[in-house]
């Protein structure tokens, strides 16, 4: 298709969608189906996604419901904190809850409702009309999604009444059978699969497009009002009739109580009916009635010490465990799934869980053809929970993960002292993408475009199955372009001029980008200024690898099982060929009476005086060695502003911590 084609298309697209919006916005009579409607939709986001130098201000990608959305992801601060609550798990707890607060208040009632399982939104009303919805956020400030809002039938745009100003608190979730509808949706036109309804929900709210959160069909429950200028409330059932008497769709039938045992009874009518509900809550929450009494209580900096929720026992269920299939993960790990009958849970059918891994398999000592015993309690992934050892079969065996790996057959590593087994070759295809992109990224090539958009489509057109076919593409311009790979001609060209760019780096770039376990950028940096290049590491032996500054048993291990595999080599062999350099002029530290020469640093937080850069090209220059990890073998941690992990971990091993002046009081030495 030339350029002509594709703005003739792209003028078709927009103006026949722009005639479906305002019969189904404005006339409320559309004419074609949601399906149709957004396989245009999809057309023209291709096109533009390839062709993005054509998009306008005012395609409907760029409109929401007719109007621009400029204020999309804009962050606004809450007028009142949206704290989280803290959670319970048993009656004891509970009981503990309402003693204090008896102990504290005045006669103090209780109420006891369900509690959603979805995002919480505040919904601010000024003179009655609705002016603004705001997601929970960090608490302090939110996300303004408004417009989407807007689009939700239980949120009242305007109220009955008039306050000067009224917020209340909500949360936004998804039914079960619209969340079914979704899915299929999403399946027949190819994209994402959501996991549930809650990730569902909080995805759907951020949406650029309203059109999209109309058409999924969120739901809100209102829970709480968090503040009210010109009217006068006093307790939490006062605020729920004044928010009924307004059309607000509050959180139904809540219980008030006076004693320990009428909130526990409550507590297990909403209980036994979760299973019957059509959406999820995720337990029930116990809240002092008044406000005032509220106010007594007051919070912590994390939840409000006048509320709890109680978080009900996993659902749990038995069935039988038909196979364990293993998946390698992006880094190599291998994960263990069981597959099971499939059972309800929480609403949800099941017949997937994670096994974790070989300690969790041996603890449970879980065997295919075991009863098992199967949960979930409000997470994504379900979970075994245990065996039913009395309807074990007399021939079970007990499981081992192989040790071959299932996408590559190259043998599984465990390493000493961990739970993971991983298949540690870099041309494992399962890993291919996260090798790629770490091959491509700033510490390793640093090639500009070839990233999470690009090598995804290079893998599916299979025009890459090793890094040494990065530098073949040039030789495939003209299918990369037929197949816009990286959209129009001179996004291609920048790309492919930057992989030939990258021809020119150090080898110790390269080094870092070959994917070897353990070699990042202060190993690889260790292992070229000591060895030279690399065929001299190639040669080196276990014991000579040790050598090397901070080069343990395990990393000289790697890197010599990586040099002795013939794959490797060969690939090694195809990037020296093609103009990449792999050998530098090798560097010997002289003797010196440097306090840095031969000392082991690690830089944190953030530096005032200088760059990561130049304070590391200072400590090498004068002998010393840069390491992005604290260890025992650390000698100095320098900590700038708001040092975290890493600071912890040097207090905890006894290293010597350093200011920027204690540096410059060191080099000056």
């Amino acid at each position: 298709m030339d350029i002509s084609q594709v703005k003739s298309e792209l003028v078709r697209l927009r103006k026949e969608i722009r005639q479906h919006n305002k019969k189904y916005y404005e006339l409320d009579a559309p004419e074609i189906s949601d399906y149709e409607y957004d396989k245009l939709m999809t057309r023209l986001k291709e096109l533009e996604a390839a062709y993005p130098e054509f998009i306008t201000a005012t395609s409907p990608t760029q409109t929401v419901g007719g109007a621009a959305r400029r204020e999309a992801g804009k962050l606004v601060a809450h007028d009142v904190k949206m704290l989280s609550l803290q959670d319970v798990f048993n009656r004891e707890e509970v009981e503990d809850f309402i003693n204090d607060a008896i102990a504290k208040l005045s006669s103090p009632e209780f109420i006891v409702e369900e509690k959603i399982d979805g995002l919480s939104l505040a919904l601010r009303y000024e003179d009655g009309k609705l002016i603004q919805a705001i997601t929970r956020g960090d608490g302090t400030q939110g996300e303004d999604v408004t417009e989407n809002a807007r689009v939700i039938d239980d949120v009242v745009q305007e109220l009955v009444d008039t306050p000067k100003y009224f917020e209340i608190r909500g949360e936004v979730y998804m039914t079960q059978e619209n969340f079914v509808a979704t899915n299929e949706r999403q399946e027949k036109l190819g994209l994402k699969i959501f996991a549930n309804p809650r990730n569902c929900a909080a995805g759907t709210i951020r949406q650029l497009d309203s059109r999209i959160v109309r058409e999924r069909k969120l739901s809100m429950f209102v829970f709480n009002l968090q503040k009210v200028n010109g009217v006068e409330i006093q307790n939490h059932v006062a605020a729920y009739e004044f928010m009924k008497r307004n059309g607000i769709k509050i959180i139904h039938d809540y219980k008030v109580c006076k004693t320990f045992e009428e909130v526990w009874q409550a507590i297990e009518e909403i209980g036994a009916r979760r299973e019957k509900l059509n959406y999820g809550i995720d337990g029930a929450v116990i809240k002092v009635n008044d406000f005032a009494q509220r106010e007594t209580l007051g919070a912590t900096s994390k939840f409000p010490r006048w509320a709890v929720a109680y978080k009900y026992p996993p659902d749990e269920r038995e069935t039988i465990l038909r196979k364990i299939e293993l998946s390698v993960g992006r880094t190599g790990r291998v994960t263990p799934t069981a597959v099971f009958d499939a059972v309800s849970l929480n609403g949800t059918r099941v017949e997937r869980a994670t096994l974790h891994n070989q300690d969790f398999i041996d603890e449970l000592d879980v065997r295919i053809g075991d009863t098992i015993r199967v949960y979930k309690s409000g997470e994504v992934i379900p979970r075994v929970s245990g065996v039913n050892f009395s309807k074990r079969p007399e021939n079970s065996v007990p499981y081992k993960i192989p040790d071959i790996c299932p996408a590559c057959n190259h043998k599984l590593e465990r390493e000493e002292n961990a739970v993971d087994y991983r298949c540690l070759n870099p041309n494992c295809p399962a890993q291919l993408e996260n090798h790629l992109l770490n091959f491509a990224g700033r510490n390793a090539m640093d090639i500009k475009g070839l990233g999470e958009t690009s090598i995804p489509k290079l893998i599916a057109g299979g025009f890459v199955k090793t890094v040494a076919d990065i530098y073949k593409l040039k030789n495939r311009r003209e299918e990369l372009l037929a197949k816009k790979i990286f959209g129009l001609k001179r996004a291609t060209d920048k790309i492919l001029a930057a992989i030939e760019e990258s021809k020119k780096n150090p080898p110790a770039k390269l080094l870092t980008g070959l994917g070897i376990f353990g070699v990042g950028v202060g190993a690889a940096h260790d292992l070229m200024q000591y060895f030279g290049g690399f065929d001299e590491i190639s040669k080196a032996t276990l014991e000579e690898l040790q050598k090397v500054p901070d080069i343990g048993e395990v990393t000289a291990r790697r890197v010599k099982e990586f040099f002795d595999e013939a794959d490797n080599l060969k690939i090694l062999e195809e990037l020296k060929d093609m103009g990449l350099t792999t050998e530098e002029e090798k560097k010997v530290v002289e003797e010196t009476d440097s306090p840095v020469a031969g000392k082991s640093f690690v830089l944190t937080g953030k530096l005032e005086k200088y760059s990561r850069d130049a304070a590391s090209k200072l400590i090498m220059e004068r002998g010393g060695i840069v390491k992005s990890a604290v260890t025992k073998n650390t000698d100095y941690v320098i900590a700038g502003d708001k040092a975290g992990y890493k600071l912890s971990r040097a207090f905890e091993l006894g290293i010597k911590i350093l200011s920027e002046d204690d540096f410059e009081q060191l080099l000056a030495e």
